[in-house]
């Protein structure tokens, strides 16, 4: 019967005239009420905990900013030394397992300031100093809770981050609010999938590995149910789902989508070209034509950061247009191996991605990146971390979600 209704609710939305902005506007609002996301986000109450130089020509901040039922986001903020006017701007959004102290967290952060962007990176929920033990790789938020209001709430919580991540960046003085991006990978390009529908300040959204939004009983609804199956599994209310969500993210601005062909991760060798045509078809339906829709692209390798090659960075400076790079200079930049690089650095990866055919594989762009330390990515000391940890943790939002959940709701 579920399958029956879903494509009832396909036939209709691709036999349906264009969505009118009344239209786009009614549908950010009801995504955002899915997953529990107010109509007017708290305050951001933004702090800097300190400064640091992570690189010759880059500075660096720790930083804090609200979100969701009283608690606050960690980050780092990556700033060219030199700045050539107002600078365009990225978030970081991370995988599974990732954190502001992940590799391409950082490698992105100062890689993209050296082309002149302002570069936000944060602890997700459950990971780096949101983790109850300071740890990463925790996966902390994966584990299924009851009732699936929770599920619905973790998703809207993880969106929330990427649009105070906006508003904060926004706020800036160096930054430009008119040429802000935002980058997710894997898990990170689920939850931009629906931010970038629903967060219009947004000039460009790239997701890697990821991207292939599917229909019911798909890759995306038997993902991880906390961060990703339950949240995906609430926008059925929208028909085609991957139509309308890249429908509206055509209204917001541009979109790419970058895989490896090889990805078994998120099933690209299963729905790969083919299967993004055929939804680039059906958001034209839903669109009105084929402008401004999200653009896909592939390349060899597995399940990767690919946010952090060179194909990615020219795209996004053709969106961005980035102070000290062109496109021809991004086309001249080196590369480097990343698992080279950790070898050489003393870096390690995370276990489950660390292979030579998925992260440790990695091309990344540019040279001579550091390899820093934890204690020059935390934003507290051991000590200042336990007085704000009850503001910060997982634990601390399960209990505050549950508060909010309707006496007998199941």
């Amino acid at each position: 019967m579920r399958r029956l209704v879903a494509l009832a609710a396909l036939a209709l939305a691709c036999s349906a005239q264009p969505l009118t902005r009344e239209q786009e506007s009614d549908l950010r609002m009801k995504i955002r009420a899915a997953l529990f996301v107010p109509d007017r986000l708290p305050p951001l109450a933004a702090t800097v905990h300190g400064r640091f130089r992570p690189a010759p020509g880059v500075m660096a901040e720790r930083v804090t900013y609200s979100t969701l039922l009283g608690l606050r986001v960690s980050a780092i903020l990556y700033l060219p030394d030199a700045p050539k006017g107002k600078a365009p701007a990225l978030i970081v959004v991370n995988g599974h397992g990732g954190d502001k102290y992940a590799w391409y967290a950082n490698w992105s952060g100062i890689a993209y300031a050296r082309g002149g962007a302002a570069v936000l990176t944060y602890d997700p929920i459950g990971e780096g100093e949101r983790n109850i033990q300071r740890k990463s790789g925790t996966r902390a938020h994966d584990v299924l809770q009851s009732p699936p209001e929770l599920g619905r709430r973790m998703g809207g919580l993880m969106m929330t981050d990427v649009m105070q991540a906006v508003s904060y960046l926004a706020s800036r003085p160096e930054v430009d609010p008119g040429r802000i991006g935002a980058m997710g990978y894997s898990m990170g390009s689920f939850v931009l999938s629906l931010a970038c529908a629903v967060e219009t300040r947004l000039k460009a959204c790239v997701l890697v590995g990821g991207g292939n939004l599917d229909g019911p009983d798909g890759v995306w609804d038997h993902g991880k149910p906390m961060c990703q199956g339950i949240p995906y599994k609430s926008m059925e209310f929208l028909g085609d789902r991957p139509a309308v969500i890249y429908a509206l993210h055509a209204a917001r601005g541009a979109t790419l989508t970058y895989n490896g062909l090889q990805d078994t991760t998120v099933s690209i060798t299963k729905l790969g070209p083919d299967f993004f045509a055929d939804m680039h078809r059906r958001t034209a339906l839903v669109h009105g034509g084929a402008a401004g829709l999200f653009e896909y692209e592939f390349t060899t390798g597995a399940h990767r950061p690919y946010f952090v090659t060179k194909p990615v960075a020219r795209w996004l400076e053709r969106q961005l247009d980035f102070p000290n790079w062109t496109d021809a200079d991004i086309a001249a930049l080196s590369v480097t191996h990343i698992s080279e690089w950790a070898r050489d650095n003393g870096v390690e990866l995370d276990r489950l991605y660390a292979s030579e055919e998925r992260e440790g594989g990695t091309l990344a762009l540019g040279a001579g990146v550091p390899a820093l330390s934890r204690q020059d990515l935390s934003v507290f000391t051991p000590e200042q971390r336990e007085q704000q940890k009850n503001r910060l943790i997982y634990e601390a939002w399960l209990e505050a979600a549950r508060k909010q959940l309707k006496p007998g709701t199941n």
